[in-house]
This record gives structure tokens, C-alpha cells and sequence, in this order.
């Protein structure tokens, strides 16, 4: 399972080691990177992950974000509270990317309005999950 961190809603989205497969979920609301803990909980308790994976917010020129802090606290706090392994992974121009995705796949609404968080969630899995694949 990956989640695209942000102070307002956080992306998420579950794939599959084996088959290479993933799919974005419904956003998670957050106040100040805080998530509802509950609604995080339900969704592991539903997927059952053997791994998350957090995108890490680097800047373009490889050195930490000012939310690269948050993000990995944010990873520490996943492993904590759940018991799960938890990989940092890099998601430059995760958002970005899944934006264009999404305007080539013909939206060309608000972004505001139908945010993009899990489709990054997703590219951050599969940047994993590409990554990783010999595991």
C-alpha cells in the first residue's frame, strides 16, 4: 500500500508484489498531515499490506523538502501505530505526473475538485514496486 503524503489529503493506493499490478483508493482527508487514524486503520485492516510505501518529497536537485520532515514522520507514525514495515520512496513528479495522466485520459476539470493524490500514490507503488521487483 502507498501513500502520497499532503497536509490536506493523502493519497493511497494498493498493488499487487506478484502480479505488478496497482490501483488507486479514495483519498484520505488530513488536517495539517494528520490523517484520521481510524480511516487509515480500516483500510489496512481491509487490504491487509505487507508493506507501506511513503513518497518521499524531494526537491528536484535530490536534497529534502521542507515536507520531506512531515512525509517521513508520517512514515514513522504508519510504522508505529500499525507494526508494518514502511519504505521511503522517491516521488518526484509523482503529482505532476499523474496531472498529465489525467488530462491525457481527457479531464480537464479542477484539479482542486477531482484530485489527483491517489493516482501519485499510485505511480509512487509502481516506482516501487519497479524498483524492487527482483525482491
Amino acid at each position: 500500500m502507498a501513500f502520497d503524503f499532503g497536509l490536506r489529503q493523502i493519497g493511497v493506493a494498493v498493488g499487487n508484489c506478484l502480479l505488478g499490478t496497482s490501483q488507486p483508493l479514495p483519498i484520505l482527508k488530513a488536517k495539517e498531515g494528520v490523517p484520521d487514524w481510524r480511516a487509515v486503520e480500516e483500510l489496512i485492516s481491509e487490504w491487509r499490506p505487507d508493506l507501506l510505501v511513503v513518497g518521499d518529497p524531494l526537491n528536484m536537485d535530490g536534497s529534502d523538502s521542507e515536507l520531506c520532515k512531515r512525509a517521513r514522520k508520517f512514515g514513522r507514525r504508519l510504522h508505529g501505530r500499525l507494526g508494518l514495515s514502511v519504505a521511503m520512496t522517491d516521488e518526484r513528479l509523482s503529482s505532476f505526473e499523474a496531472k498529465q495522466n489525467s488530462r491525457e485520459r481527457g479531464h480537464r476539470g479542477n484539479f482542486k475538485e477531482q484530485p489527483v493524490d491517489s493516482y501519485a500514490a499510485e505511480l509512487i507503488l509502481q516506482t516501487w514496486l519497479a524498483q524492487n521487483s527482483d525482491r
